[in-house]
C-alpha cells in the first residue's frame, strides 16, 4: 500500500489509515464520499481552496463508492480505477501494488525493429477476455510479432464496443476482466517477448456515461470544433487541472500496467495553443513513468503533421511514430481499383508506392479533393521507421461497410505481393488481428448503446460516413448494413483460429516474411542504411537497400502480368561491382500457393513474374 499519491485525483490506499479520496470539483461547494458496501455511509471531503476536495476515510480494497456533489448524484469517480457495474455504477477501490509482476528484466519496446499487431480484446477470441487473449501470446510471438497495440479499454456503457467512446479513462472496462487480468496479460506478453501499447482517446469522451461536467465545466471548451462532440480544454485559463488529468492518465498506464507506450487516437482533434503542446508533455510523462525502459508513442493524425515526430528542439512534439494512411489508400487502389470517397485522391501507381517508401507521406501540403483542403506538412528527413504502414486496421476494414477483408477484394497473387511489400518495406509494418492467417471474419463498427437518442445518432452518423464508400444514399446505407448496436455485428467479428491451418499457406508466408525481416542483414535495418526506388512499368517497381559492404538487396514488385525488361536501363537494377543478383525469396512460391515462377536477372534480360514480389541478394562472383 502507498503512503504517497500516485495520481492527482482518485481513491488511493494509505497504509493503516484507509483510503484518501481527492477530486477536482471547482463548481461545487460540498463534496461527499458515499461508501456503498453494506448500508451506505457518507463522509464529507475537505476543500483545499483550489477546486480540489480531499480526505482520508476508513475504506479498503474492493470498497465501492461514489461522490455526491452539492447534494446531487451520486456520481462515479472521474479517476476511478475500476467500474465493476459499468460507467453508470459505483467506482471500486483498487490496490495497484498488490499484483506480483515477473517482468523485472523486461527492457521495454522502442521505435526501431517493431512489427505491430492491432487487436480488439472483445473480438480477438471467442471469450473476449484478457485471459483468453493471453493464451494466444506465444503463437503471436512465434509468428514474428513484436508489439501488440490494444484498441481502447477505458470503460464505456453497454455489452460491446470499439472503445473509442470511453468515459472512464482510468478504468479498464469490466467487459474483458478486472484490472489485474489486464496486468497479467501484459506480464505474460513480456514473458513471451512481446511489448504492449494501448490505444487511448484524448480528443473527446463518449456521450453516454460522461459525468465530468458534473464536477467541472472546464473539462471541455467550445473554442474549437470537434468531429465527435465537445473538444477537451487543454489551453484555457482553467486548463491546468484538465491537462494534469490527461497527462497523468498517460503515465498511469505505463506505471501501473507496465505498458510499453501508447497509440494516440485522432491527434488532429487535440487542440492546444499552449507554449508546450500537451502531446509533448504526454510523451515526456510516458518516458518518465517507464523509469528507464524503452517506450513507444505513436500518433494517428489525419492531417499528416510531420512535426508530431520531429524532435522538440526542432519545433516538433517528440513522439516516436505516426500512422501513414497514404500508403494504405494507394495500396488499396492498386489492388482493387477503388475510387470512391478518399480513395479518389490516389492513383495506386508504382510511383506512389515508391514515393511512400522513400518519403513516408504522399500528401505533404498539396491540394486534396476529399477534404477540400491542403493536407500534410513536409516530412523530408523523417526516419522511415517513424511511419507506421498497414493494409488493414480497424477503421479501414470497417469502412467497406460490410467489414470485408482486403484479401477477398483482389487476386491472391496481387495480395501476396502487396503483403510482401508491407512486411519488407522500410517503414514499421502493422497487421490487424487475423490478417496474418487470412481471417474470414469481418470487422464491423459495433457499439451497444442503451440511450435511444445516442443510438439513433450513432446509426445515422455511421450511415452518413459510409454512404460515399458504398456509393449509396444514407437511407440505403441504413438499410444495407447491420445496425452498430445489433449484437450480430459484434459476434461476426470474432476470430476463428482454426483458420490458421485452413489458410496455412498465407500464414506460412507471413511467418517467413517476418523471419526474413528480422533475420536478413539488410531488411532488418528498415532502410536506415540507405535506400532508393524506381518505376519499372505500369504496375511494377523496384526498391533497393544499399550496403557499404556491397551486401545490397532488391525488392521487385510486379502487380501486373509477367514483365520482360529487354532494356534494363534503370541503374538501381545494376548489381554491385563483381557481384550478381540471386533470388532470396518470392511471394510466388508454391509454398504460398503461387506458381513457382522465378525472377530472371541476366545480362540479356530481366523477367518479373506476374503478380509477385521477389527479393534478390547480391552474391560475389
Amino acid at each position: 500500500m502507498k503512503l504517497q499519491r500516485r495520481l492527482p485525483i482518485g481513491a488511493e490506499l494509505m497504509a493503516a489509515q484507509g483510503a484518501q479520496f481527492r477530486v477536482w470539483a471547482p463548481k461545487c461547494r460540498r463534496v461527499d464520499v458515499i461508501l456503498e458496501d453494506g448500508s451506505p455511509q457518507s463522509a464529507p471531503l475537505e476543500p483545499e481552496g483550489n477546486g480540489y476536495f480531499s480526505g482520508v476515510i476508513p475504506a479498503g480494497v474492493g470498497c465501492r463508492y461514489r461522490f455526491r456533489l452539492d447534494g446531487a448524484g451520486p456520481f462515479p469517480d472521474p479517476a476511478s480505477r475500476f467500474q465493476p457495474e459499468g460507467p453508470h455504477g459505483p467506482s471500486q477501490i483498487i490496490d495497484p501494488s498488490a499484483f506480483r509482476w515477473s517482468d523485472s528484466t523486461w527492457k521495454g519496446s522502442g521505435r526501431d525493429g517493431q512489427v505491430i499487431y492491432e487487436l480488439h480484446i472483445g473480438t480477438f477470441t471467442r471469450e473476449g477476455t484478457w485471459a483468453a487473449a493471453e493464451r494466444e501470446l506465444p503463437e503471436l510471438a512465434a509468428a514474428g510479432i513484436t508489439l501488440l497495440e490494444v484498441m481502447p479499454v477505458a470503460d464505456f456503457p453497454g455489452r460491446f464496443g470499439w472503445g473509442y467512446d470511453g468515459v472512464c479513462l482510468f478504468a479498464p472496462t469490466r467487459l474483458y476482466g478486472d484490472p489485474d487480468d489486464f496486468r497479467r496479460f501484459v506480464d505474460r506478453a513480456h514473458a513471451a517477448g512481446l511489448g504492449v501499447i494501448l490505444d487511448v482517446v484524448y480528443n473527446h469522451l463518449g456521450p453516454d456515461g460522461n459525468y465530468l461536467k458534473q464536477f467541472s465545466d472546464d473539462y471541455f471548451t467550445d473554442r474549437y470544433g470537434n468531429e465527435w462532440g465537445e473538444a477537451i480544454n487543454f489551453d484555457g485559463e482553467t486548463a491546468g487541472p484538465v491537462r494534469e488529468f490527461f497527462i497523468a492518465n498517460a503515465g498511469y498506464w505505463i506505471d501501473e500496467f507496465h505498458l510499453d507506450g501508447l497509440r494516440l487516437d485522432a491527434t488532429q482533434q487535440i487542440f492546444d495553443a499552449s507554449p508546450v503542446h500537451v502531446l509533448t508533455e504526454i510523451g515526456r510523462r510516458v518516458r518518465a513513468a517507464a523509469r528507464g525502459r524503452a517506450t513507444y508513442v505513436v500518433a494517428e493524425n489525419e492531417t499528416q503533421e510531420a512535426k508530431l515526430v520531429r524532435p522538440v528542439e526542432d519545433g516538433g512534439y517528440g513522439l516516436d511514430a505516426v500512422w501513414n494512411d497514404d500508403f494504405h489508400h494507394s495500396a488499396v487502389v492498386a489492388l482493387t481499383g477503388r475510387q470512391e470517397a478518399y480513395f479518389a485522391d490516389y492513383a495506386g501507381t508504382p510511383q506512389e508506392l515508391v514515393s511512400a517508401a522513400k518519403h513516408g507521406f504522399l500528401y505533404q501540403g498539396q491540394a486534396l479533393s476529399w477534404r477540400k483542403a491542403l493536407r500534410g506538412k513536409p516530412a523530408f528527413g523523417v526516419a522511415h521507421e517513424a511511419f507506421v504502414c498497414f493494409l488493414e486496421n480497424h477503421d479501414q476494414i470497417a469502412n467497406t461497410g460490410t467489414g470485408e477483408r482486403l484479401r477477398v477484394q483482389t487476386s491472391p497473387g496481387r495480395y501476396r505481393a502487396m503483403t510482401a511489400l508491407l512486411l519488407l518495406g522500410p517503414w514499421t509494418p502493422l497487421l490487424f488481428q487475423g490478417e496474418e492467417f487470412g481471417a474470414s471474419s469481418p470487422f464491423l463498427f459495433f457499439a451497444d448503446v442503451g440511450d435511444a437518442s445516442v443510438r439513433n445518432g450513432t446509426r445515422k452518423g455511421r450511415a452518413e460516413w459510409l454512404a460515399p464508400f458504398l456509393c449509396l444514399s444514407e437511407n440505403e446505407t441504413l438499410k444495407e448494413m447491420l445496425a452498430p448496436d445489433d449484437p450480430e455485428a459484434f459476434l461476426q467479428c470474432k476470430l476463428d483460429f482454426s483458420e490458421r491451418e485452413k489458410n496455412r499457406q498465407l500464414y506460412d508466408m507471413h511467418i517467413d516474411l517476418l523471419k526474413l525481416r528480422r533475420g536478413d542483414s539488410r531488411f532488418q535495418e528498415q532502410g536506415s542504411g540507405g535506400m532508393d526506388g524506381a518505376v519499372l512499368g505500369r504496375e511494377s517497381f523496384v526498391v533497393r537497400y544499399f550496403s557499404n559492404a556491397n551486401d545490397d538487396r532488391l525488392l521487385l514488385v510486379n502487380l501486373g502480368p509477367q514483365q520482360v525488361l529487354r532494356h534494363a536501363s534503370q541503374p538501381l537494377l545494376a548489381p554491385p561491382l563483381a557481384h550478381t543478383w540471386e533470388q532470396l525469396w518470392t511471394s510466388d512460391s508454391p509454398r504460398y500457393g503461387g506458381s513457382g515462377a522465378a525472377a530472371s536477372a541476366t545480362q540479356k534480360q530481366w523477367c518479373l513474374p506476374a503478380e509477385s514480389t521477389v527479393a534478390l541478394w547480391s552474391r560475389r562472383l
